[in-house]
């Protein structure tokens, strides 16, 4: 009777430490997590079942574990928040599937996304043929994202937390010598004093960062 006493309680008390817990680490659809958030979740979910299935050990064994993942989780939050790097690291970039209509298969073969896959999220989204299509970006989470032609047209960032994205400046056929003169053109002295560019209609748009406005 006591080790159901006991198991009642942790019960009750670990559901609100881990509602307090998921509170803190912000509002997230799940599949929108990332991987860091999956791991916590996944160890997190080990810890309370040991918890439990162990009455005879101090709750505080369990409770600790927690809060360090807790940490880590709000430390990743931080540097990714800050390191666009490091969010490329962790969580992936969107990758291009359809370019113009044209299935892209080496970025296929690359992410293990078979057709299957693509067409079910194609038909989820109402388009029937892949010739409907402008771009196809799947995303981190796993989610395709979907331009038809006649549609407005995905807008690439081509300086994202001071960092140049070399790739998307190949993609719309310029250079970083281009983009360099460019931003130079604009008064501004260096990519890294940048939050957020893009070029849109013929002209590079420009977002400096809160220190330098």
């Amino acid at each position: 009777m006591d080790d159901l006493l006991i198991i009642g309680f942790r019960t009750v008390f670990l559901y609100v430490l881990i509602v307090v817990i998921l509170r803190i680490m912000g509002k997230r659809e799940v599949g929108e997590l990332g991987v860091i958030d999956v791991v916590v979740f996944v160890i997190m979910a080990e810890v309370a079942a040991f918890a439990l299935d162990s009455p005879d050990q101090k709750l505080l064994q369990s409770i600790v574990p927690m809060l360090i993942l807790l940490v880590i989780q709000l430390l990743s939050s931080l540097i990714s928040l800050k390191s666009k790097r490091f969010r490329d690291l962790v969580d992936g970039e969107p990758t291009i599937i359809i370019k113009h209509g044209k299935i892209i298969e080496q970025e296929m073969r690359k992410q293990r996304y078979n057709l299957d896959d693509l067409f079910q999220q194609l038909r989820e989204q109402q388009i029937g043929s892949v010739h409907e299509v402008s771009f196809a970006y799947l995303e981190p989470s796993g989610n395709l994202s979907v331009f038809k032609h006649d549609d407005v047209q995905p807008v690439l960032a081509l300086v994202a937390d001071g960092v140049m994205q070399s790739r998307h400046l190949a993609l719309i056929g310029k250079t970083e010598s281009w983009l360099e003169t460019e931003i130079k053109a604009q008064g501004i002295q260096s990519i890294e004093q940048i939050f957020y560019c893009t070029f849109e209609n013929g002209e590079l748009k420009c977002q400096l960062k809160e220190q330098y406005q």
